[in-house]
């Protein structure tokens, strides 16, 4: 398959603008292709993040594949709760939650097809039951569908912002205010694409409120909650803020902190999700605990303050 690119198409990634010429193909497919080296831009091989400058000939080589699919996986999964309707499960750091680009086994959704005979199918075979998700590094509560019709409500819970999510985060710098809201709209960062931005007055609407539980030193100790739910959001609104969370290099986190120990992540914990049940109404709160390494880091930095 022969594509080129128009004026209009310059900026978009290279899987981004296969995706949208090729819709019959799932992005990941399309991915596995570039990775394959069945994608050449201008006679070259290059990355599925290639961005465009508009005008490039693409060519295409399909490869026969089986339908791509997730498959059952044995791996611990920790359920906090579940019912005829949902399962809401904690979420490891480190854990992905659905099979994309480089992430085709030891995904939240192997684990979860494992453990359950069956899940919504709105999302598709290779995202059955995923309503949401969180960042590979992100841990805590993850509310995940058994059914089509819990997926349907679910889903409208989240549109109309009926859900409440609540994150604990630990951010370097004490907040001007014990409390406060960023509203500013997410973008895709033009230079470096694997960030989001709220410097560019442009982009998706998003609300992130906050509130200091805690000042240690020269850290906040933060109770998040978020309106919206867009790619990175927590940790952009708060960069935004000259407030970075702890361990989070891409958004301008230092890697390591003299005389604490190392932290393999980032410090942000979904803390607790609060949402109707879709069959009967009423109202199910489920939290997680902070994460022992989280807990840990805590606690050292606690300790820190206290003998100075």
């Amino acid at each position: 398959m022969r594509l080129s690119a128009d004026p209009a198409d310059a900026g978009k990634r290279l899987d981004s603008f296969l995706h949208e010429r090729l819709a019959e193909f799932s992005r990941a497919r399309l991915q596995s292709w570039i990775k394959g080296d069945r994608v050449q831009v201008e006679g070259k091989f290059v990355r599925a993040s290639y961005v465009l400058h508009g005008g490039e000939n693409i060519s295409v080589q399909p490869e026969d594949l089986s339908a791509l699919r997730a498959e059952p996986e044995e791996l611990p999964l920790h359920v906090l709760y579940e019912d005829s309707d949902v399962i809401v499960v904690d979420k490891s750091a480190g854990m992905v939650v659905h099979a994309g680009a480089g992430h085709s086994r030891g995904t939240l959704v192997n684990a979860l097809l494992h453990h359950f005979s069956s899940l919504s199918s709105i999302n598709g075979d290779l995202r059955p039951g995923i309503v949401h998700r969180l960042d590979r590094q992100t841990s805590g509560v993850l509310v995940v569908a058994r059914t089509d019709q819990a997926h349907q409500s679910l889903a409208k819970q989240f549109h109309d912002r009926v859900v409440e999510k609540s994150y604990l985060a630990l951010v370097h710098g004490r907040m001007k205010q014990p409390e406060g809201r960023v509203t500013s709209p997410i973008a895709r960062d033009p230079v470096r694409r694997t960030r989001m931005t709220a410097r560019l007055g442009s982009g998706r609407s998003a609300m992130t409120t906050y509130q200091v539980l805690e000042e240690i030193g020269t850290f906040s100790y933060l109770q998040v909650r978020i309106g919206t739910g867009r790619t990175h959001q927590i940790r952009v609104h708060l960069a935004s803020l000259h407030h970075p969370i702890v361990g989070d290099r891409l958004y301008g986190a230092p890697s390591a902190i003299s005389g604490l120990p190392s932290l393999e992540r980032f410090f942000l914990h979904a803390h607790r999700l609060r949402f109707r049940s879709p069959s009967k109404g009423e109202w199910i709160a489920v939290e997680s605990p902070l994460p022992p390494d989280l807990e840990n880091f805590l606690r050292h930095l606690r300790t820190g303050m206290a003998r100075i």
